[in-house]
């Protein structure tokens, strides 16, 4: 489904980042994975790549809200692939915490990560489509993002943002034939996750009409569609992968 396409994935060694690097692998793409600090890790996800699926990978150490790295990114992928079709904006972290307790650096960290960098990406990236005149964005967005959460009020702005930036850019980039799409993924099984306590961890999942935790691999699925031509006629929308949770 995506032969030929070469692939940028931001927090990419890990959880849903990881689980899309590999479907869009399988799917005979060519992916850049970008992540922010582990260097041995991320070397290791590239080797890994190439080796069960037989594509072309590359590795880059990225914070997302340096301006500076993600210019670098694009040049490098540029330079080593002259084209870019598909970009997911992924990266992002939760820091909970009431209303009253929040402070201006949580915030400022939070929307630098979740916000600012989704708008750095998308910059360079629809750059590099532009060439083209075709790609793919699919922002990683959240359910608190669209129907909040309690003791998630920065994240949730966070995430309400690249909502708001993703119906915006939608309609931008739509004239050079570049698609801007979002999922919002419910509870997952990741990282950020499992340091839940167990009867808060309980309680997230009695709230999900499926009964279980979503696993990455199911939104990769969604990503999937929006990175390929199953999508080709879709752009603006907000996707919810999220089994039916009430929250």
């Amino acid at each position: 489904m995506l032969e030929g396409k070469v692939a940028v994935v931001t927090g990419a060694t890990r959880g849903i980042g990881w689980a899309a690097a590999k479907i869009f692998a399988e799917q005979g793409a060519t992916v850049v994975l970008a992540g922010r600090s582990n260097a041995e890790l991320l070397e290791q996800r590239v080797s890994e790549l190439m080796e069960s699926y037989g594509c072309r990978a590359d590795g880059m150490l990225l914070d997302v809200s340096d301006p500076e790295q993600v210019r670098d990114l694009y040049s490098v992928v540029y330079k080593r692939h002259r084209r870019l079709d598909i970009l997911v904006n992924n990266a992002g972290i939760l820091e909970e915490g009431l209303l009253g307790m929040t402070n201006t650096e949580t915030f400022k960290r939070t929307f630098d990560i979740n916000v600012l960098g989704v708008l750095l990406n998308m910059q360079y990236g629809s750059r590099l489509m532009s060439r083209n005149k075709a790609g793919s964005i699919i922002n990683v967005a959240s359910i608190i993002g669209r129907f909040g959460n309690a003791g998630t009020v920065v994240y949730g702005g966070s995430k309400a943002a690249v909502i708001g930036m993703t119906l915006s850019a939608a309609k931008e980039l739509a004239g050079v034939n570049i698609r801007v799409n979002a999922v919002a993924p419910g509870f997952i099984d990741t990282d950020m996750v499992r340091k839940l306590p167990p009867e808060k961890y309980q309680e997230k999942i009695e709230g999900i009409k499926m009964g279980r935790i979503g696993q990455p691999k199911d939104v990769a699925g969604a990503l999937l569609f929006f990175a390929s031509e199953l999508s080709s006629y879709v752009t603006g929308q907000v996707l919810g992968v999220d089994g039916g949770m009430l929250i």
